[in-house]
């Protein structure tokens, strides 16, 4: 058992916490994987080893850690790979940790009853598919031959249909360090319903993150929107943009245009966050030369105020619509 999958009780306003409590994970293991808005996947196996302590015993003091030096909660699943991590999660109560034992016996006994679409990558088409012909739980569908799982979805879906039912995980952690994200938030005093006030809020945010990335001489190549409602619920939308970029207007276009795709309409919303994401440094970064004089005079507007900004404080330079 070496794999955790935790997830932080992060308010609304408080998503931009996710890089720091991401190096707070990091000093137990370098194999950190980030999973936004607030989670992540941590491979302790040789953290296990360094510290002479369990999985339990080391989840339970990164849940102390959290509470303590940040404020934030957590819960906590703990398994032999990333899948059953994520299965675990999903049955731990709030502020706890759910283990699923590393021996087969336990595997399949913890899958038997699961619903087939508590599956990683089993979508709702498929479980209904599959719940036609009675496959509605994870161990109906191990016990199927390959070669119904196969003639009900597709040669290669049925394969790894049977090795994820059977408790065969072959998915690994990927380290994507806090580093290479940077997120801020605007939350509203109230249930916002005004489309230009979200709008405004959009428009901050982006000019922040444009900021924050040119100081740092960073690009992003992704940028990756949370809508938060009234009642708790939340939408993500990512977007990979055309080349990567700090440009401030092109972030800021690029975070309309997902706003706007989402089409909401009355919709009261209580907190907006974006985060940009697969940061590289602006040296190694292309950029598409234009005979446009409108965009490079604009970029050079952009350079002086990040100067003024530099020397006077980050409000001293706002764009308009944001001083009204």
């Amino acid at each position: 058992m070496t794999i955790l999958c935790v997830r932080f009780q992060l308010p609304p306003t408080r998503e931009a916490a996710l890089p720091r409590l991401l190096v707070m994970l990091e000093e137990f293991t370098p194999v950190v994987e980030a999973l936004p808005p607030d989670g992540a996947l941590v491979d302790l196996r040789g953290a296990e080893r360094y510290f002479g302590r369990g999985v339990v015993e080391l989840a339970s003091v990164i849940r102390v850690r959290a509470l303590a030096h940040h404020g934030v909660d957590c819960v906590i699943g703990a398994g032999p790979g990333p899948m059953l991590a994520r299965m675990a999660l999903r049955e731990a109560a709030r502020g706890s940790v759910r283990v699923v034992p590393g021996d087969p016996g336990s595997v399949r006994e913890f899958l038997a009853d699961q619903p087939v679409a508590a599956l990683p990558g089993v979508g709702a088409a498929t479980a209904r598919t599959l719940g036609e012909y009675g496959l509605d739980t994870v161990g109906k569908v191990a016990a199927a031959p390959l070669s119904t799982l196969q003639r009900l979805t597709t040669a290669r879906a049925g394969r790894e249909l049977q090795e994820k039912a059977s408790g065969i995980d072959r998915g690994r952690v990927v380290p994507n360090a806090a580093s290479r994200s940077l997120a801020t938030e605007r939350p509203f005093s109230r249930d916002e319903l005004d489309p230009d006030l979200h709008r405004r809020a959009l428009l901050s945010a982006t000019e922040e993150l444009g900021t924050r990335l040119r100081s740092l001489e960073q690009v992003c190549r992704t940028l990756t929107l949370t809508v938060r409602y009234a009642d708790r619920s939340a939408t993500v939308r990512s977007r990979t943009l055309e080349e990567p970029t700090a440009h401030s207007p092109a972030l800021t276009s690029a975070a309309y245009r997902m706003y706007e795709a989402l089409g909401l309409q009355r919709a009261r919303v209580r907190a907006m966050a974006l985060r940009a994401e697969g940061l590289t440094p602006a040296e190694l970064a292309s950029h598409q030369l234009t005979f446009d004089p409108v965009d490079e005079k604009v970029r050079r507007v952009e350079e002086a105020a990040d100067r003024a900004r530099a020397r006077f404080g980050a409000h001293v330079i706002v764009p308009g619509t944001l001083a009204a």
